[in-house]
């Protein structure tokens, strides 16, 4: 199971400080959470500032970009420049997915695509042969810190067996990315469902233990 740090619960007064100590903890990659204010109802940030933290942690550490954004089609090259390794963007937002897809890919990253919690997974389906991965939204995208919607059950289910599938027939490995209410309690449930990446939040960044306590934790969960 891979674990992504998302800053979007991190101390942004000193979040350089939180993503080292999340990458002494002996985790490689961070999950940033790029709202515009329009597709969803929050803002965070750009380009500038993935470019400042890509500064700060060098180039060892994957960045992970979830474009909560309206215009990700005519924007993720911004993202890939400031330092970006994997793009994922919303299918809700994208007007010529497959396009965009491929274009993310052929500019050097690798490519996901996000669906909301009532997002059919036939949107999924449609582009699966080219996916690298799919992120299941298990809350509503715009705000940290909100519970797990456990009804995303079966479309993991149902995304895991496509997968299988599609590379049984010689097809391509796509990672499931899983994103919101991840915490130790669920973790392992997710694991079991299919699930090959959660996305943790406050489960990692909080006021109740450190990063590498509450990863150990997770971990524990795990085992």
């Amino acid at each position: 199971m891979i674990i992504a740090p998302s800053i979007l619960t991190a101390d942004l007064g000193n979040l350089g400080e939180s993503c080292k100590n999340a990458m002494n903890a002996g985790l490689d990659r961070l999950h940033l959470d790029v709202m515009d204010g329009s597709f969803v109802p929050n803002l965070t940030f750009g380009p500038p500032f993935i470019s400042m933290l890509r500064d700060v942690l060098g180039e060892d550490v994957l960045f992970d970009a979830h474009l909560m954004i309206s215009n990700a089609e005519n924007t993720f090259q911004q993202y890939i420049d400031a330092g970006c390794n994997h793009i994922s963007v919303h299918v809700e937002a994208v007007n010529h997915l497959h396009r965009c897809i491929t274009a993310i890919q052929e500019s050097g990253a690798t490519a996901g695509l996000a669906l909301n919690p009532s997002t059919p997974i036939e949107n999924a389906l449609e582009v699966l042969p080219i996916l690298d991965s799919v992120v299941v939204m298990s809350v509503n995208p715009g705000f940290g810190g909100q519970s797990f919607i456990s009804s995303v059950e079966n479309k993991i289910r149902r995304l895991r067996k496509a997968i299988d599938d599609q590379v049984s027939n010689g097809g391509k490995v796509v990672e499931i990315q899983i994103d919101g209410g991840v915490k130790s309690h669920n973790i392992q449930t997710l694991r079991d469902w299919g699930v090959d990446n959660c996305v943790v939040g406050s489960g990692l960044f909080n006021n109740t233990g450190t990063v590498e306590q509450n990863l150990a934790e997770l971990r524990k969960a795990l085992k």
